[in-house]
């Protein structure tokens, strides 16, 4: 289960501040904002005039309501619904975007050993209910639930780009990429728009191209976790993402016990250590699928991981009776 936690903030001016382009005329900075897929989508970009800038943005939010009725499992009309439906009954062929998001979320399930997986969608309906009731999920059904869930059901044929759903009752899950996914979308559609300065934030989930004008890149800040919150120093970021997740503000408390939103996909319960990482990464989806799993994974374990992925780089936050451990990668800025 992956809700965004919003520990990411911009650190921009509110108002339209000029700027100038070598390569072309000056440019002026735009905002826009929109409420898609649960959250707000907020665009920042330079444009040379407000038709041009608002053109493009048109065309971006287009493109994520597209994305958003392929891939919310919250719409039971979306293409992701319809796949889950059909789990049990032999391969299916799936549209292009689908087929990308899928085939990038088994690699990275595979990549975490699990700790990502898009299957479990079965075991987080039943945590959604016990965020309402306060209620831990009765045994059999989550026994039941977690004997569904396992990327390893999915099989993918490259040729014919279809998807089999081997167990009947199968339900996909794609919060832990579909928002960074749309963000990457929506900036290559500015860039077909010749804006190639922008930054596209989905709900905490940020992507960003060339820096705006006269800057050495986007200035983006990140929350501290845990109750000693403060200001932070920014982190400078070009071409590329930045995703934040953990449990500081999203979970259930549960017979005095506190269960985060994210749920560790191999135990089927939410996760009772609280944890948060920061990921930086070449793509939208990187960024978002491993800071979910760097929160249920072994810190030591998740950092491993980390070093080894070139271009990517994370800060994971431990909240102990004893104060914050933090683990930094070699490359996470300091």
């Amino acid at each position: 289960m992956r809700l965004k936690t919003l520990l990411i903030s911009l650190l921009l001016a509110p108002a339209i501040v000029a700027g100038a382009d070598s390569a072309g005329p000056p440019l002026s900075r735009f905002e826009y904002a929109r409420l898609k897929m649960g959250t707000t989508f907020r665009i920042v970009l330079y444009a040379s005039n407000q038709a041009e800038a608002r053109q493009a943005a048109d065309q971006a939010f287009s493109r994520i309501d597209d994305l958003e009725a392929i891939l919310s499992h919250y719409r039971p009309d979306s293409e992701i619904s319809r796949l889950s439906a059909s789990s049990g009954q032999g391969e299916r062929p799936v549209g292009v975007d689908l087929y990308r998001v899928l085939s990038a979320s088994v690699r990275l399930a595979r990549l975490t050993d699990g700790a990502f997986d898009f299957t479990v969608g079965p075991v987080v309906l039943l945590w959604r209910e016990s965020r309402r009731t306060h209620k831990m999920p009765d045994d059999g059904a989550l026994d039941r639930a977690r004997k569904l869930v396992g990327y390893r059901n999915v099989e993918i044929r490259t040729d014919k780009h279809s998807v089999n759903l081997k167990k009947k009752g199968m339900q996909l899950d794609l919060s832990g990429v579909a928002k960074g996914y749309s963000a990457e979308q929506a900036l290559l559609v500015l860039r077909s728009r010749g804006i190639t300065r922008a930054l596209v934030d989905a709900g905490g989930d940020i992507v960003v191209s060339d820096p705006p004008p006269g800057r050495e890149g986007w200035r983006v800040a990140v929350e501290k976790p845990g109750p000693d919150t403060g200001p932070v120093r920014p982190i400078l970021l070009i071409n590329s993402a930045i995703a934040t997740s953990g449990g500081t503000y999203q979970y259930s408390e549960i017979q005095g016990k506190r269960y985060s939103h994210i749920v560790n996909p191999k135990t089927g319960v939410g996760s009772t250590v609280p944890a948060s990482a920061t990921v930086i990464a070449p793509d939208g989806m990187t960024a978002d699928a491993l800071a979910t799993a760097l929160c249920v994974m072994p810190p030591e374990e998740g950092l491993k991981l980390v070093e080894s992925l070139p271009g990517v780089s994370a800060l994971i936050t431990i909240e102990t009776p004893d104060g914050l451990e933090r683990y930094r990668s070699s490359g996470f800025p300091p």
